[in-house]
C-alpha cells in the first residue's frame, strides 16, 4: 500500500493555504484510545465533546484533544486534566494553561469573548510562556498520522520535554507528519525531528520557520496562502510580523488578498484556486481525488 503522505511528496503538491482555520484554540488532555471522531469517540464525555465543538466553531475557535508521548494508559477517569486556551492573533496571541478535574466545566467558557480575540479563561488558568506543539498521531482517521506522526513524537519528546503532545486531527493526512504550534496558530507539514525542534526553539525567539508551513490558523485558506507567500519574497520574517486584513472574492475561484506588514507596508496578492493533477487520495484508503491548492502572486516591488 502506497501512504498518502508519500504520494503527495512525490507530486510536491503545494503545502501553503492549507492549515485548519480557528482564531483561537482549546485543547484538552484525554488519555485513552480515540475514534477517528476523537470528541465523540474518546473517554471523553460525547455530549461534552459535542457541546465543545459545536460552541467552539460558532465563534471561530478549534477543540483538539491531547495526550501525552510514549505509552496511552487507558485511564477512563483521570484525576485532572491538562488544559489549554490559545489565541492565534497576530501580536495578540495568548496561551493560557491550568487543570480541570471535569472537562465539562469549560462549557461555562466565555466563547464570544475568546472569539473577539480575548484571553479568556478560567480560575486558576495561568498565562504560560513556552510554545506547545501539537503533532497530529490518531490513527483512526489517517495511517500516515500514526505511521509519522507517532515517529516524529518520538524523535522529538526528550528535546522539548512537557511542550510536545499527540493530538487528535489538523488536516492534511497526506502532508504527516503535520503539527501546530501555539499559541500563533502556525500549522507545518512533512516535518522531520530536526525541523520540528528548529520550529519551536524559534518560536521562542518570536522568528518563523520557512520550511514546511502550511500557513497560520488565524487566516481563511487563500489568506494562508498570500500571507506564505509575502513571507517567500520578504525571507527572514518574525511570526508576528504579517496580518491579513482583507480576502475579497473576486470569482470563479479567485481572491485578491491584503498582507501587512508591522512596518507599514503592505500587499495585494491574486490568489486562484486550482485542482491538483493527476488525481491522488487525500488520505490513505479513500479513493483518488483532485485538492485543491492555493496559488499565490505577490506583485514585484518597483
Amino acid at each position: 500500500m502506497t501512504l498518502c503522505s508519500d504520494l503527495g511528496r512525490e507530486l510536491a503538491e503545494p503545502l501553503a493555504g492549507t492549515a485548519p482555520v480557528a482564531s483561537w484554540w482549546l485543547v484538552v488532555e484525554q488519555p485513552g484510545p480515540w475514534g477517528a471522531k476523537a470528541l465523540t469517540q474518546s473517554h471523553l464525555d460525547p455530549a461534552v465533546g459535542a457541546a465543545l465543538d459545536a460552541a467552539a466553531g460558532a465563534h471561530g475557535g478549534r477543540v483538539a484533544l491531547v495526550r501525552r508521548p510514549r505509552r496511552h494508559p487507558d485511564t477512563r477517569y483521570p484525576a485532572a486534566h491538562r488544559v489549554w486556551l490559545a489565541g492565534t492573533t497576530p501580536g495578540a496571541t495568548f496561551l493560557l494553561g491550568g487543570w480541570l478535574p471535569d472537562p465539562s466545566v469549560l462549557l461555562s467558557l466565555d466563547f464570544a469573548a475568546l472569539g473577539s480575540g480575548a484571553p479568556a479563561g478560567l480560575p486558576g488558568f495561568r498565562p504560560e510562556a513556552e510554545p506547545l506543539l501539537l503533532v497530529c498521531t490518531n490513527g483512526r482517521r489517517d495511517l500516515c498520522c500514526a505511521v509519522k506522526g507517532r515517529a516524529l513524537v518520538a524523535g522529538l519528546r526528550d528535546d522539548v520535554l512537557g511542550r510536545v503532545w499527540e493530538t487528535t486531527h489538523l488536516g492534511g493526512h497526506r502532508f504527516a507528519p503535520t503539527a501546530v504550534l501555539l499559541p500563533h496558530g502556525v500549522a507545518y507539514g512533512r516535518l522531520d525531528d530536526k525541523q520540528a525542534l528548529l520550529l519551536v526553539e524559534s518560536a521562542r525567539d518570536g522568528r518563523f520557520l520557512p520550511d514546511g508551513y502550511r500557513g497560520r490558523s488565524t487566516f481563511s485558506r487563500p489568506g494562508q496562502a498570500a500571507e506564505a507567500a509575502v513571507r517567500r519574497q520578504l525571507g527572514d520574517t518574525g511570526l508576528d510580523d504579517l496580518l491579513v486584513p482583507a480576502v475579497t472574492p473576486v470569482g470563479d475561484g479567485a481572491w485578491h488578498t491584503v498582507v501587512a506588514h508591522g512596518d507599514g507596508r503592505s500587499w495585494t496578492v491574486a490568489v486562484r484556486a486550482e485542482e491538483q493533477q493527476p488525481p491522488r487520495p487525500e488520505s490513505c484508503g479513500k479513493p483518488p481525488g483532485t485538492p485543491i491548492a492555493y496559488r499565490a502572486d505577490v506583485p514585484v516591488p518597483q
